[in-house]
C-alpha cells in the first residue's frame, strides 16, 4: 500500500544528490557517520513494513521427513531433533515470520532429551502421538494431541515419550530470532536429569483444574503463567460454548487467548497464543495489524487469503501471517467447524505501544485473489 504515498512532500527527505554532496557523504563515511536524509524515507516508512512473506508448510509433505530424522540422529546427538520451518525472506535469522521461529520436533517411545534452558521463551503444540511429557523446572507434565504447553524464559526443560507410548510430534515455537536480535540469548545444559520437585501434572491440576479456582496458599512471583499446560479437552468445549452466546467476529470467528490465570495477561513475556473457532461456512473479512503470527490448523479445513494470495490448509498444516499483511480466514465446510491455533509476538508489540489495526473496506471486506 506504500505506493499511495508520495515522498515528494514537505516533511519527507527530498534532497537531490550533487557532486559536492556525494563528496560530503564519503567524508562522513570515513568517520562512521552518515546523513540521515539519505536513508530517512527508507527507515521511516509511511506504514509498518514487513521483511517476511506469507508461507504455508504442508504437513503431508513434511511428515515423512520429520519421522526420517528420528532414524538419522538421536535426541542426544542433535540436542533437539527438529525440522525447522524458515521463511523465504528470513533465512538469515532462521525465522518463520518476523522475529518468530517454529519447527516440528519428533520423539520416539522411550526417548528423552537432556534438560536445558535459554533466555528464549518456548511453546509446544502437540500434533500426534501418545505418552509424551515435558518437565519444566522439576514439574513433569503429560500431554495429548492439541494440548498447548509452555516452557518459559530460563526454565529448565526436557521432553520425552513413555516406553509404552507412541511416537510424538509437536510444533515448537520460540522467540529465538528476537532474543538474538536483542543480543540477549544464552544456553545452558543441566547436569543429569532434573529431580521432580512436585507430583506429576501439579501445574495443570493446581492452576487449570477449574476456571476461577486458584490455590490460596501459594505465592507465584514469575512474569509468566504458572499454568504450563492448556488442555484441548477443556479448550475446545469452551470455544463451542462461547460460540453459543457470543457474537462471532467477522475477522476471527470465536477467538480466545491463552492467558495467565493469575493476571489474565499473556502466557509469557514475549509470546502469546490463541485458539479460534471458525463456525461452519464462516467466511472471514480481511484486516491487518502489527504483530507476526504463526498458525496451525487444529481441526477442519479451509483457506486463508494473505495479501491477495490464497493458502489452502487442513489439519496439521502450518502457515504464517506477516505483520501488517491483509488476511482473512475461511472455513470450507458447511457442516463442521474449523479451529486454528496461533502464536504471536503481541506481548512485545503491545507493551511497546506498537499495536495498530486496520480493516479492509473494499469489495465488502474481502480481498481479490
Amino acid at each position: 500500500m506504500e505506493g499511495k504515498y508520495n515522498d515528494d512532500v514537505i516533511g519527507r527527505a527530498r534532497v537531490q544528490d550533487t557532486p559536492e554532496l556525494e563528496a560530503y557523504y564519503k567524508e562522513l563515511e570515513t568517520l562512521g557517520a552518515g546523513a540521515l536524509w539519505t536513508v530517512a524515507n527508507d527507515i521511516e516508512p509511511w506504514e509498518p513494513r514487513t521483511s517476511s512473506v506469507p508461507m504455508l508448510w504442508k504437513y503431508d509433505d513434511l511428515r515423512d521427513l520429520v519421522l526420517k530424522s528420528s532414524e538419522l540422529v538421536t535426541p542426544e546427538k542433535a540436542g533437539r531433533r527438529v525440522v525447522y520451518l524458515v521463511n523465504d525472506k528470513r533465512k538469515d535469522v532462521s525465522a518463520a515470520v518476523g522475529w518468530l521461529y517454529t519447527g516440528i520436533q519428533v520423539t520416539r517411545p522411550g526417548e528423552s532429551t537432556s534438560a536445558h534452558r535459554h533466555k528464549a521463551s518456548a511453546l509446544r503444540f502437540i500434533m500426534e502421538g501418545e505418552g509424551g511429557y515435558t518437565v519444566v523446572d522439576g514439574n513433569k507434565i503429560t500431554f495429548e494431541v492439541n494440548d498447548f504447553v509452555i516452557t518459559p524464559n530460563s526454565t529448565w526443560h526436557e521432553h520425552g515419550v513413555a516406553e509404552n507410548g507412541k511416537t510424538c510430534i509437536w510444533q515448537d515455537g520460540l522467540d529465538i530470532p528476537l532474543i538474538n536480535a536483542l543480543e540477549a540469548n544464552d544456553y545452558a545444559v543441566y547436569d543429569g536429569k532434573q529431580p521432580l520437585e512436585v507430583p506429576i501434572n501439579y501445574s495443570p491440576i493446581n492452576y487449570g483444574g477449574s476456571p476461577g479456582l486458584l490455590p490460596s496458599d501459594q505465592k507465584w512471583n514469575k512474569d509468566y503463567s504458572p499454568l504450563f499446560k492448556y488442555a484441548w479437552k477443556s479448550v475446545y468445549p469452551a470455544l463451542v460454548e462461547a460460540s453459543k452466546i457470543n457474537e462471532t467476529s467477522p475477522y476471527d470467528g470465536i477467538i480466545m487467548k491463552y492467558s495467565n490465570p493469575l493476571t489474565g495477561g499473556h502466557v509469557m513475556q514475549t509470546m502469546g497464543a490463541s485458539m479460534q473457532l471458525l463456525p461452519a461456512g464462516f467466511k472471514g473479512k480481511a484486516h491487518k495489524h502489527t504483530g507476526s503470527f504463526v498458525y496451525q490448523c487444529a481441526k477442519g479445513k479451509g483457506y486463508s487469503t494473505i495479501d491477495g494470495k490464497r493458502f489452502d490448509w487442513k489439519e496439521r498444516d502450518i502457515f504464517c501471517v506477516p505483520s501488517w499483511a491483509w488476511h482473512e480466514h475461511h472455513n470450507l465446510s458447511e457442516t463442521e467447524d474449523a479451529c486454528l491455533f496461533s502464536f504471536n509476538d503481541l506481548p512485545v508489540i503491545e507493551k511497546l505501544g506498537l499495536y495498530q489495526e486496520q480493516n479492509y473496506t473494499d469489495n465488502n471486506g474481502f480481498q481479490t485473489v
